[in-house]
């Protein structure tokens, strides 16, 4: 099986898979006034086939996790097919999915029947309230349902996203303790990234996650190891609680040198950074099955392209204009 590796020697075992970028929530960090069909020049999605073909190349490249975002993926009305397509591939041997959790308590069994094998779900504050003042939807008890659902479905383990923001949840990590105590969760603190559209909300809010480190290791929780198809996380246990706490800090020293993922956009261009610039078009090769050999070709000779690092210190957030838009 080939390898998809770049200049720096970094291997790549993992695609996040962007296959909307619609999304129902107004999430201030994101989209604060809501979903806008004007970043894609109306081109249209990729279709199932399409999403067959491109996870069919990453996984004869090496792809040992593929991960579907958006938007929020799940409002594709195609969104089960499009889990079982994925799982065609052998190679691909974890499947998961970003969602607002806005469906899940309706249809987390059919996912997984279909072959999704993990979950991350986005809650950025365990208050009703708060959640309702961030995503601009009242639908914490729905969400909260989702998770129970995906438990009762046999998920033994559900990963919770929170972006984490100043003087909105920063001082919460002991309310998301005590709710992941006895339950098997990773809640994950996302730090704040700058985009195009964000930057004074970014000024405003953003805290670094070392301020949530410090604390988890005065409590006593240690870091643990990762793998080679695992995500960008710093993951902490402790002995007394059945839940992790993550750690997602971007902005941390040496954060690009363990990058293994690389990410497809809705519209089928390769993305190498999620903070990087115009991406590199795939879609011209995706209209049939005769040209899987050159698709493969194109993602290998775009690595070449892949920087060394981002370059959000400097204000730079390339062509991200939100994260909706390549998919988070």
């Amino acid at each position: 099986m080939q390898q998809l590796t770049d200049a720096f020697a970094r291997k790549f075992y993992y695609l996040r898979l962007s296959i909307t970028d619609v999304c129902n929530f107004r999430c201030t960090y994101c989209l604060p006034d809501g979903y806008k069909p004007n970043g894609h020049n109306n081109k249209s999605f990729l279709s199932l086939d399409e999403i067959r073909r491109v996870s069919r190349a990453f996984a004869n490249l090496g792809t040992e996790k593929v991960r579907l975002t958006g938007g929020e993926p799940s409002l594709r009305r195609d969104f089960t097919d499009i889990i079982a397509a994925v799982r065609e591939n052998p190679q691909i041997r974890h499947l998961a999915v970003t969602t607002n959790g806005y469906r899940l308590a309706r249809d987390i069994t059919q996912w997984r029947d279909a072959g999704l094998t993990a979950l991350n779900v986005s809650v950025d504050s365990l208050d009703a309230r708060q959640f309702h003042a961030i995503t601009g939807q009242d639908k914490f008890r729905e969400v909260m349902s989702g998770i129970d659902a995906a438990f009762d479905a046999g998920f033994e383990k559900v990963k919770v996203n929170a972006v984490l923001m100043r003087d909105v949840n920063h001082n919460s990590l002991q309310t998301f303790l005590n709710w992941i105590k006895d339950r098997p969760i990773q809640l994950r603190f996302i730090e704040l990234m700058e985009t195009g559209d964000g930057g004074s909300l970014f000024r405003k809010h953003h805290v670094s996650g070392q301020v949530i480190r410090d604390q988890l290791v005065q409590q006593g929780w240690t870091l643990m190891g990762r793998s080679r198809s695992d995500g960008p996380a710093q993951v902490f246990t402790h002995p007394d609680y059945i839940g992790e706490i993550g750690l997602i800090m971007p902005y941390e020293k040496d954060f690009c040198a363990t990058c293994n993922r690389l990410r497809v956009s809705a519209v089928g261009n390769l993305h190498l950074c999620l903070f990087g610039e115009q991406g590199i078009p795939l879609r011209d090769l995706l209209a049939d099955d005769q040209q899987q050999e050159a698709l493969m070709a194109r993602i290998q000779g775009g690595l070449g392209r892949k920087k060394q690092t981002h370059f959000l210190h400097q204000g730079n957030t390339g062509m991200t204009q939100n994260l909706s838009f390549i998919g988070g």
